[in-house]
């Protein structure tokens, strides 16, 4: 069986990981989370690559760049976006590629404007409320599904 590639996609504000509001999103840094992903992907034979953006153009353009890439499956956070984008949900229906939305802090025991997200239903899962392990535990989910089908 061909190793599987995987995009992690990290949407606005996750470059201040460590130091933005460390009670909701803990002192794991973007860096160390972007680690630790790559380190359980050669474990488990996945190649990982990834990719942060405050702006959603950029995101939405690397979404349809997944497609060319021969992409397998992506994990995203994509933050704020997870409340208003449809852009961003646009682009990962429009490239058909399995997707898991991922979020630290848990989204439903937040103000309530987080508690609906713009890709829940057109995801293959979602993690959250974990902190950096959310992430993790995303790929590992990603990489069962994807070897069931």
């Amino acid at each position: 069986m061909k190793n599987l590639r995987f995009l992690v996609l990290h949407g606005p504000n996750l470059n201040l990981l460590g130091t933005r509001e460390p009670g909701h999103y803990g002192h794991v840094t973007l860096a160390d989370i972007n680690q630790s992903l790559i380190e359980l992907g050669d474990t488990l034979g996945i190649e990982i690559s990834t990719f942060q953006s405050n702006h959603e153009g950029e995101l939405v353009d690397r979404i349809h760049q997944a497609a060319s890439d021969n992409i397998d499956g992506i994990i995203i956070n994509p933050a704020a976006y997870t409340h208003t984008s449809i852009a961003l949900r646009d682009a990962l229906l429009a490239i058909s590629i399995p997707f898991i939305e991922v979020h630290l802090s848990n989204i439903h025991r937040r103000e309530e404007f987080r508690h609906h997200s713009m890709l829940a239903d057109a995801a293959t899962g979602i993690v959250a409320g974990f902190g950096a392990t959310s992430y993790l535990l995303a790929l590992r989910g990603l990489q069962d599904h994807l070897r069931q089908i």
